[in-house]
């Protein structure tokens, strides 16, 4: 069996793409797979090395009517003709696409060729790429039953799957991610992820809400600033005394969320599946210029308890001061937000999604 698997440049779309390619090959060690990215916005490192890619010509498609955009139109163009040479030359027999403009060709090509296809919907809220494809393609995965009021298909289609983690996300023991990061045992850990994008405004009401807590030294922080202000955040914690690990970025993600009480984030679809995982309570603001994604998103965790949503808009020192000293003084609340998760959290996502793959072959 050949698998081409296409998607976007972003780890939300690529990290379940690869978790999905990993479990199929583990599976079946037979299975050839070929997975097809953009060349554009692609962050070093996020790829493993194991992985046989082949990459197409795209680039952002907007309404205007700009130079840029007739540029991006004929990238797009240049995008499905090497798709199409891609196919040929693989010959899949499943083309499965995890979302953006850049899945779009592979999936109406393979859809052509009479090709069994498939795609998967990390968000709540599916994308237009995906709501398009959804009336072609054999079979709809998707990470939250919600998904399925938004499609306007057959019941009949759908896959509920969940979202495929990172192979490296495990559950640690607390006491050793605590080690880990050299933090004390038996304070209070907060890991805040301002995120890739927009993280200041995050990364900054934080440092000064922590700044006015009521007790500060029952707390710590492991803090991940994203791209940019690592140093001006290090410092904001110095001047206040704060024990405070800082980081622009952690490969080992699996050891914050092991050794965290709370998560303050936003609400792209990775981090709240990864939330969900490790069962951790949460203050989520959803990213404002994603905001029909991520509030959709941070709306499963909120409805069930799991988390407090502020809006972006909303989020300032003073608010999340509040929020902050009630949960640290609240045990008994915040064990009641990480008991809300129980029947959240399934079976392994990427093993329901390799499954729906290979009944597609039957």
């Amino acid at each position: 069996m050949k698998v081409l698997v296409v998607t976007g440049p972003s780890g939300g779309h690529i990290f379940p793409a690869v978790s999905f390619i990993q479990t199929l090959k583990e599976k079946h060690s037979e299975i050839d797979t070929l997975l097809v990215l953009p060349k554009r916005g692609l962050k070093p490192g996020i790829l493993p090395a194991d992985c046989k890619i082949n990459y197409i010509s795209t680039l952002a498609i907007n309404a205007n009517i700009t130079t840029a955009n007739l540029l991006a139109i004929f990238s797009f163009l240049k995008g499905s003709w090497e798709s199409l040479r891609i196919i040929l030359k693989f010959k899949p027999d499943l083309v499965v696409g995890f979302g953006s403009l850049d899945s779009i060709p592979c999936v109406f090509i393979a859809w052509f060729f009479r090709i069994k296809t498939m795609i998967h919907e990390q968000n709540v809220l599916p994308g237009k790429a995906n709501r398009l494809l959804a009336r072609f393609v054999d079979r709809v995965a998707v990470s939250f039953a919600k998904s399925q009021d938004y499609f306007g298909i057959s019941r009949q289609k759908f896959a509920l799957t969940g979202n495929p983690l990172r192979q490296q996300i495990k559950k640690i023991d607390r006491n050793k991610a605590l080690d880990f990061f050299g933090l004390t045992k038996g304070k209070f850990t907060i890991l805040v992820m301002g995120g890739s994008q927009g993280s200041r405004h995050i990364n900054t009401a934080f440092l000064n809400a922590v700044s006015k807590l009521n007790n500060p030294s029952l707390i710590q922080v492991i803090h991940l600033v994203g791209s940019g202000g690592l140093e001006s955040i290090q410092d904001g914690y110095k001047k206040i005394n704060l024990s405070a690990k800082v980081f622009n970025f952690l490969n080992n993600i699996e050891q914050a969320y092991s050794a965290s009480d709370l998560a303050i984030s936003r609400a792209g679809a990775a981090t709240i599946s990864e939330l969900i995982f490790f069962e951790l309570p949460a203050i989520i603001s959803p990213y404002p210029f994603a905001y029909a994604h991520q509030s959709e998103n941070a709306k499963i965790l909120g409805d069930k308890g799991c988390a407090i949503m502020i809006k972006d808009n909303e989020l300032d020192s003073d608010v999340l001061r509040a929020s902050l000293d009630e949960l640290v003084s609240d045990r008994i609340k915040l064990e009641n937000m990480r008991l809300a998760f129980r029947g959240l959290s399934g079976p392994c996502a990427s093993e329901l999604l390799a499954d729906a793959a290979f009944s597609l072959d039957k």
